[in-house]
């Protein structure tokens, strides 16, 4: 490891301090305000929002903080005890997966909501988006399941294993080499191409639906008038394009990175520029899980209310209790 490479990894433990004391606190915000259902929004959409907020809180604590803070700060505690680190290798890429193919979930509801009047009544419902995300979550757990075995002690003290470096043959059985092409082609790569489809879909129907409603209300002749449904219709689709551009800007670089080694067939020995590359790409995919929360604050008026509300709360109570307790 180069000069840069080192000074890019003392940028990065300040970055993911930053990242875990920003990220639990706005989704727990985001899981506390929305499952509160006073936000205005549909029971379908809302357990989208709150499955999403919870698998970012997840990532935050499995991913950030007890793997790369852990690596950064604590890198011989009881977290490196190889069982144990082990189990968080699976939580933490399980934790991604659920965010991402949440994500996913999320982008298709909106995707028929917009543009499938006919199978939206039956889809876009709160029991059809607690049996997909309950689905979804227990594959993602099924298919992450084998990362467990994929680790080995770096060394052994007292009996006690330590470490968890991948076993040799991860990258030679052609079992564990298929395993690692399936996860790789599942999270994020199809993730990334379902969501660049349905946007491009939305985007189209959304273009030939705004024409048409034109025509119909006389606008096309030079007429304004407002159009309540396409208002409504509107936030949505400033909802789903935030959220869903927010994951594609910044999953973008761990996806170039990927396609970038598969094309040129670089294997571990990176210089300084790819493995600088590498670990940007690492993250801003974690960063991708303290967005969604101000995506929401930016673009949802009543949920700004309620932070507002949640903020302005506890600073009333105490201002009750001195009140109270002056002469």
């Amino acid at each position: 490891m180069g000069g840069k490479a080192l000074e890019y990894d003392k940028v990065e433990k300040i970055l993911y301090v930053i990242i875990a004391a920003v990220g639990v606190p706005v989704n727990l915000v985001a899981i506390v305000i929305l499952s509160r259902g006073k936000c205005g929004l549909s029971t379908c959409t809302t357990r989208y929002l709150v499955a999403m907020a919870v698998a970012d809180l997840l990532v935050v604590i499995n991913e950030v903080i007890l793997d790369k803070i852990k690596y950064h700060y604590f890198n011989w505690s009881f977290l490196s005890i190889t069982p144990v680190c082990s189990v968080n290798a699976v939580l933490a890429n399980a934790s991604a997966d659920w965010s991402v193919w949440f994500t996913v979930t999320f982008t298709f509801d909106r995707f028929v909501a917009i543009c499938c009047q006919k199978l939206k009544t039956k889809y876009c419902t709160g029991k059809t988006a607690a049996a997909v995300l309950a689905t979804a979550g227990v594959l993602v757990c099924l298919k992450n399941v084998p990362r467990y075995f994929t680790r080995e002690p770096r060394t052994i003290i007292d009996n006690v294993p330590w470490g968890c470096d991948t076993v040799d043959s991860y990258y030679t059985d052609p079992g564990w080499v298929a395993f690692d092409w399936f996860n790789t082609v599942s999270t994020p790569l199809l993730p990334f191409a379902v969501i660049l489809l349905l946007n491009a879909l939305t985007v189209r129907h959304i273009l030939v639906a705004s024409r048409v409603r034109k025509g119909l209300r006389g606008q096309s002749k030079g007429e304004n008038r407002s159009d309540p449904e396409m208002e409504s219709r509107r936030r949505s689709v400033v909802l789903l394009f935030t959220i869903s551009g927010s994951f594609i800007l910044l999953w973008l670089t761990l996806v170039v990175n990927f396609v970038y080694y598969q094309i040129t067939g670089t294997g571990n020995d990176l210089n300084d520029s790819q493995y600088i590359f590498h670990y940007v790409g690492i993250l801003l995919s974690n960063l991708s899980c303290c967005t969604n929360t101000f995506i929401y604050a930016a673009t949802q008026s009543k949920f700004k209310e309620q932070v507002k509300s949640a903020v302005k709360y506890p600073l009333n109570s105490v201002l009750r209790l001195i009140n109270k307790s002056a002469p």
